[in-house]
């Protein structure tokens, strides 16, 4: 099998989109009742425009349970592998318009990292449109309404969980790239439904950050969920991922 990451998915530095390439990734990692998450680590930044191979059933020598991994030659790009359920209790989610009001504080509208970026680019004319910005309730938490486009899938739902974790880490501050992303999808979105994604902090170590996103309807049913490791970067250091 093959994945090609179209130019249209890319992120920062012609790279792909960090969520959007896990999440077709994920799209082919076969879950079970008892793995029904899938858990991707991105180890090279993925190149846009050329077909990369998916190789599976590849053991993970501590589990057991077979790796999907995504290559570039011989260069590993990601790798994917079904997990237990995610059980970090949910936060409730932010109000739709919480999450409208949210939009204007984005920090990115002043200086962003990746302004081409697929999910929360400000320069990308075919993209998500994320706006996360801070709800400003104390609780550190951030929010931005997601309309579905009309060819919505599980790699664009796992997009749309990628960027605003990454504001919530800390992305203002400093530019950040996606190192692994433990996600599930329940449902995808219908095209033009209009959704609340929350983003908040879960904690910090260095340059390892932590942070954790859903998605939700606007009667408040779960669609998605994802906890994100970050890895800051020098800041004269360009993003590649």
């Amino acid at each position: 099998m093959e994945l090609t990451v179209p130019a249209r998915y890319r992120g920062p530095s012609g790279s792909g989109n960090g969520g959007w390439v896990a999440g077709a990734l994920a799209a082919h990692v076969r879950t079970s009742a008892a793995l029904p998450a899938v858990s991707v680590r991105l180890s090279a930044p993925p190149p846009l425009g050329r077909p990369l191979a998916l190789v599976g059933d590849h053991p993970d020598p501590l589990s057991g349970t077979a790796v999907l991994r995504l290559l570039d030659g011989d260069t590993l790009v990601a790798s994917g592998t079904a997990v237990p359920e995610l059980d970090e209790p949910v936060p409730h989610p932010a109000g739709l318009e919480e999450a409208r009001a949210a939009e204007a504080r984005f920090e990115g509208l002043r200086e962003h990292p990746a302004p081409e970026c697929y999910g929360c680019g400000t320069h990308h004319d075919d993209g998500l449109g994320l706006r996360p910005g801070p709800l400003g309730d104390g609780t550190g938490r951030y929010a931005t309404t997601w309309v579905a486009p009309a060819d919505v899938a599980v790699p664009t739902v796992w997009a749309a969980l990628d960027c605003p974790g990454g504001w919530a880490a800390g992305a203002a501050g400093r530019p950040m790239v996606l190192g692994t992303v433990t996600g599930r999808v329940w449902r995808c979105p219908d095209p033009g439904e209009t959704t609340v994604v929350t983003a908040w902090q879960r904690g910090a170590q260095g340059r390892r950050h932590w942070s954790a996103t859903t998605l939700h309807a606007p009667d408040g049913t779960l669609l998605g969920r994802a906890e994100s490791t970050w890895v800051a970067l020098d800041p004269a250091r360009p993003a590649t991922s």
